[in-house]
């Protein structure tokens, strides 16, 4: 595995888990080009940000076969299944409250955000001239 290019500016970030969308923008020109030169942190950026991003949709498909496994238990309704029930909202509220503390704790959600408007940026290139005039500019809103 290669080293970072300046270990100081890497503890830095590694100690952010790599995540720079909270900090001003001044001082983010500086770690943006860190991350151009360094392989190192950016790998390590992607991986944390991989990592989110599989949490969040291990909590989502979680969520929903919990609530799937309560539909079925009320729908066939078995003798005695109150306790079945309270396990499946149980882990359905366990799997939301994970969801909720990922999207709150990292920065995956605004991850996801840039990667929609850089799709919606490709496909607006695409478009016919007199069709693009029509649509809003997709500058950077935030």
């Amino acid at each position: 595995m290669s080293e970072c290019v300046d270990q100081v500016v890497g503890d830095i970030l590694a100690g952010w888990r790599y995540d720079i969308s909270g900090i001003a923008a001044e001082m983010r020109a500086d770690y943006e080009q860190h991350f151009l030169d360094c392989v190192h942190c950016r790998s390590r950026q992607r991986l944390h940000r991989a990592i989110d991003i599989g949490l969040i949709v291990v909590a989502s498909i979680s969520a929903v076969l919990f609530l799937v496994a309560f539909g079925a238990i009320r729908h066939y309704d078995p003798n005695h299944a109150h306790l079945l029930e309270f396990i499946a909202l149980s882990g359905f509220a366990f799997s939301s409250l994970v969801w909720l503390i990922v999207a709150l704790a990292t920065p995956a959600p605004v991850v996801i955000q840039d990667v929609a408007r850089i799709g919606a940026r490709r496909i607006q290139e695409k478009l016919p001239a007199e069709i693009r005039e029509r649509i809003p500019a997709l500058g950077n809103r935030r």
